[in-house]
């Protein structure tokens, strides 16, 4: 096991109504100017977004409204966004929504208290030295932003969809309430459960020695996040599944999974190059068509663990290895098309043509590789691409 340093300093709020408490919250810390950051405009069809002013108002706090958050959040809103919050010299950031809106609010703390754009965070050109303070509600679980040091942002002149990590990144407080998530879309609770599996196994499938424990923490994570997907798909209003989900999607990419190995998400970079060029495709959709193409590609740089995976998560049974790293990669994609998602790029109305601009983004026009078990290049993303096809 590597040597290592756990952090996670987010409070969670977790259970019914926690929503409510949102003015205590963050009056208890002293906040009176605060910017809301949501997406477009579903808090306002359910009763979430009259209850959190309610009790924002309640507790004297001054509220700046930002919504219009889109999936695959825009660089241009968060631009504006830092104007506000400068402008009105907000003390904190809250995020109502999913992964998108606190990935946009993430972004916009950390220009709020810097004088260079934001875009320079995400291409790594300017060293992240403070942020405002970011709290949540969370509304959909998937992405883990609600307890994670990282966040993305697409450039849409760029076509370009970058991430960056760091502590002022760590959310303040999280509030999670399952109940909140009964009116997400199979389909998007479907992406959810794929994007938190993929958080997991992305840690999982890295190269390190013994790390037994955090192993067997990872393949909980999976079993239970594979058990709540099942369960939702036919109750989405089951409320200890969605609160296994929920609590799935924090730990998940809050740090725990990663403790004694090396951190490399390299499935994730594919994806982002994919829905950063094409903003129609959700993040877990995405994952769920690279994720087996990926895994059948490196597998055999480390069939132990591939097969460890299979028979811990997926209870295959057979003896000999290799066989039993393939039944794994099999029964995960299977269960992606079980529970709705895509299984071919094809299924998103593209086609091969764009693959080399796919292999180019995600290698930043030839100039990196991307940490796997092996180094993938250029020619060897392309390749990757070309069997989602």
């Amino acid at each position: 096991m590597l040597d290592f340093t756990y952090y996670t300093p987010t409070k969670v709020h977790f259970g019914k109504g926690k929503h409510k408490d949102v003015g205590k919250i963050i009056s208890e810390y002293g906040y009176k100017k605060i910017m809301m950051q949501y997406g477009m405009g579903s808090i306002k069809k359910s009763s979430l977004y009259d209850d959190v002013m309610s009790s924002l108002n309640e507790h004297g706090i001054e509220v700046i409204k930002m919504g219009g958050v889109e999936p695959n959040p825009k660089l241009d809103f968060v631009r504006e966004a830092v104007k506000i919050a400068k402008k009105e010299k907000v003390e904190l950031i809250l995020a109502v929504g999913g992964g998108s809106v606190l990935d946009s609010s993430k972004y916009t703390a950390m220009g709020a208290k810097s004088d260079c754009d934001v875009w320079d965070f995400a291409m790594q050109k300017e060293e992240i030295k403070d942020a405002l303070p970011v709290g949540c509600i969370l509304t959909i679980a998937a992405a883990g932003s609600e307890m994670s040091s990282s966040a993305v942002i697409t450039n849409m002149e760029l076509n370009m969809k970058k991430g960056c990590g760091s502590e002022f990144n760590r959310c303040k407080f999280a509030i999670c309430n399952p109940e909140l998530t009964y009116s997400v879309s199979k389909y998007q609770t479907a992406c959810g459960v794929v994007d938190i599996m993929a958080h997991t196994m992305e840690r999982y499938f890295t190269v390190c020695e013994d790390t037994d424990i955090t192993d067997r923490i990872s393949e909980s994570i999976l079993k239970a996040t594979i058990n709540a997907g099942k369960v939702l798909m036919e109750n989405p209003n089951d409320y200890d599944a969605r609160a296994n989900m929920m609590w799935a999607s924090s730990v998940s990419h809050n740090g725990l999974t990663s403790c004694g190995r090396i951190n490399a998400l390299a499935v994730h970079q594919l994806e982002h190059a994919l829905s950063g060029e094409f903003d129609h495709i959700a993040h877990g959709a995405g994952l769920a068509v690279l994720f087996p193409a990926w895994a059948k590609y490196v597998y055999k740089h480390n069939i132990k663990r591939f097969a460890q995976f299979a028979r811990r998560v997926w209870d295959c049974t057979n003896e000999e290895d290799e066989k039993a790293a393939l039944c794994g990669i099999e029964k995960m994609a299977d269960f992606f098309k079980e529970i709705g998602m895509p299984s071919r790029l094809s299924e998103f109305s593209i086609d091969d043509s764009c693959i080399d601009r796919l292999a180019s983004l995600c290698t930043f026009n030839k100039t990196r590789t991307v940490k796997s078990y092996v180094e993938l290049d250029y020619d060897v993303i392309k390749e990757i691409f070309k069997s989602c096809m």
